[in-house]
């Protein structure tokens, strides 16, 4: 079934799709547990978006992103990303967009990157991983960053990746399976009960896969908000919850939205589709066949887009 933009299909904004630089494959596939990535050329990616409505693609990193050794090289290898992403974006006038890589654990080097990548390079925002290492992003060493994203109001996008407490579990059964959605749920449990949310309430966090397992999660969210009593707490843990941004990349099926939508109002819900892991087709048969009504369907697909990111207006 065809759902592009020629056959007058919504002009969607993809806020869950991955980019992947030669010299970032390079990077990750010299580490054996990163495992490969599908097939990818900004000209595959132009196909997908066209068969399917996507007029622009915000991209990102795949997993496990830049910081993948030692300060200079993960500030070398943020830096040609970045780059190599902005190239793309001029190249294509209005197709894509950038959430721009920073090597978080490194504050300096973060802020560098920071400065560069939104006011040079003008990228939509910063692209974080759930995790890095054992720190998750409610850590008191990232404070510094954060500050600094607070001040400029900045879109963060974050995606999971492979947490290091959880590999191989279960054998037979990938990291991708079941941790990816469990390391959203720690690290937006990080940043709410360490106060983090509250303390840089100016920073547009958006969560990917419908934030993971956290929806169904909820009531124990809640049950530890009371039994905290922390003052940012005082309400419980769902407002802050709310404020958070969704796209809905592999939590497009019935179940997914159901707890998505019992937590998160339509207006913080965006369109996403994971790939080049996922076909892009996936997210369109989901959100076509939920029960939306046809003004929540465009708001999922541009219009959040647009109130997130003003600049896609044009």
């Amino acid at each position: 079934m065809a759902h592009g933009a020629a056959r007058g299909g919504p002009r969607r904004v993809d806020f869950h799709h991955h980019f992947v630089p030669p010299r970032h494959l390079e990077a990750i596939l010299a580490q054996r547990e990163s495992g490969r990535t599908p097939p990818w050329s900004p000209e595959l990616s132009l196909a997908e978006m066209d068969r399917n409505g996507i007029a622009t693609a915000i991209c990102s990193l795949v997993q496990p992103g830049v910081w993948l050794g030692g300060v200079d090289a993960s500030r070398t290898l943020a830096r040609e990303c970045n780059e190599y992403g902005a190239r793309m974006v001029a190249d294509h006038p209005g197709r894509f967009g950038l959430f721009a890589a920073i090597p978080l654990p490194d504050p300096e080097g973060s802020l560098r990157e920071i400065e560069y990548a939104l006011d040079t390079l003008k990228a939509d925002g910063i692209g974080l991983m759930t995790s890095f290492g054992e720190k998750y992003l409610g850590d008191a060493a990232f404070v510094p960053v954060y500050e600094e994203l607070n001040r400029r109001h900045a879109v963060v996008y974050v995606h999971p990746t492979q947490p290091k407490c959880c590999m191989g579990l279960v054998p037979g059964v990938t990291v991708s399976t079941i941790e990816y959605a469990t390391d959203t749920s720690r690290t937006i449990a990080s940043l709410v009960y360490s106060g983090t949310t509250t303390k840089f309430p100016d920073i547009r966090f958006i969560f990917s896969h419908g934030g993971g397992t956290m929806p169904f999660l909820l009531g124990r969210f809640e049950r530890l908000a009371a039994e905290k009593k922390d003052p940012w707490l005082k309400d419980g843990a769902a407002p802050l919850l709310r404020k958070f941004h969704y796209e809905i990349a592999q939590a497009n099926h019935p179940g997914a939205l159901d707890a998505l939508l019992r937590l998160a109002p339509i207006s913080n819900v965006l369109f996403g589709t994971d790939y080049p892991f996922r076909p892009a087709s996936e997210a369109v048969d989901g959100l076509t066949a939920y029960s939306f009504t046809d003004a929540e369907r465009r708001a999922i697909d541009c219009d959040n887009a647009e109130h997130l990111v003003p600049r896609l207006k044009g």
